[in-house]
């Protein structure tokens, strides 16, 4: 009797034991599942996100992004000193602003949340005295951390470089008061201060026709000099087929910057060459060469002025390196 009683007490409690654990395997599974239905439909959304703007896929070790762009806003904007058929060069202008604001979100949208600390700025040299477009400027200075990167407020960066972009191009050319752009002294001066930055990748996009002008900086040391325009190839020497030779040995070139950049990878885009001398592109892409590699950046790219929809490609593979 005593054994019978001892008997139904083990089989009592071995079926307690089978009714917990098949307590506790549907409370995981439900668990799991609900979890799942949480995940996939937050992922579903921001799956609708990337799908809409063809975010391509990046790798998850992708680094932190600090683009920096210089607008040239010389007479090389002026669409009746300069007109093109195709599309004006200010008209191009933005549409490359677009296409870099449009990678810049798209590097921000492949990232976790918590790796996020990507920053993109706009510069025009010498600043403009129009506060107004001062004021614009600092709208196109965007920045994002863990802190504030909404999906919302990361896809209105485009729509930011695209609108204000535009504006302070026609503000420019509704003025009429070309000055030239300073760029020989913004990369003496500002470029390590405003453009690099420990721990980031840093960028910096230069948009220009390739010549480079200013009245308050005109620098020769023999050959080397701060500008260069069409007219100065012509008496340089530099607009015949022995031209190459000429440049190296003799020298020519932007005058030499004590400037170490070999933390900055640097994009030109827009040279747009007189169409009178047959090598002045080639000689263009001689002077920016020589400048940036004499300044240590190891990555660089010159391209030539092309319509925004064929220059996206180019802009793309820099800025996310497909």
């Amino acid at each position: 009797m005593i054994l019978q009683m001892k008997t139904m007490k083990v089989d009592c409690i071995n079926s307690l034991i089978n009714l917990m654990k098949k307590y506790f395997q549907i409370l995981a599974v439900s668990v799991f599942m609900l979890s799942s239905f949480v995940s996939c439909k937050d992922e579903s959304k921001f799956e609708k996100i990337i799908h809409k703007h063809d975010f391509p896929k990046l790798s998850p070790n992708s680094e932190n992004l600090n683009i920096s762009v210089l607008l040239d806003l010389s007479d090389r904007i002026d669409p009746k000193k300069f007109p093109s058929l195709a599309m004006e060069f200010y008209q191009r202008d933005v549409g490359y602003l677009k296409s870099i604001a449009e990678n810049f979100e798209s590097h921000i949208m492949n990232k976790k949340m918590i790796k996020i600390d990507d920053k993109i700025q706009a510069f025009i040299d010498p600043e403009p005295s129009d506060k107004t477009l001062n004021d614009k400027l600092n709208t196109l200075k965007i920045s994002f951390d863990k802190s504030n990167a909404a999906k919302e407020g990361i896809l209105m960066t485009c729509t930011k470089y695209d609108s204000i972009s535009k504006r302070i191009y026609e503000v420019a050319i509704e003025d009429n008061n070309y000055v030239g752009s300073d760029t020989w002294r913004f990369f003496k001066n500002k470029v390590n201060g405003y453009c690099i930055e420990d721990g980031y990748r840093n960028i910096l996009i230069v948009l220009t026709d390739g010549y480079i002008y200013h009245k308050n900086t005109r620098i020769k040391e023999g050959n080397r000099t701060t500008y260069l325009t069409p007219q100065d190839i012509r008496n340089f020497g530099l607009n015949k087929s022995a031209w190459r030779e000429k440049f190296k040995a003799k020298d020519f070139g932007f005058v030499s910057i004590d400037n170490d950049l070999s933390n900055l990878e640097v994009l030109v885009l827009g040279i747009n060459p007189d169409d009178k001398n047959p090598y002045e592109e080639d000689v263009i892409n001689a002077y920016w060469s020589k400048w940036l590699a004499e300044m240590n950046v190891k990555n660089f790219k010159i391209k030539q002025a092309d319509l925004p929809s064929h220059m996206d490609k180019i802009i793309k593979r820099f800025i996310l390196k497909q």
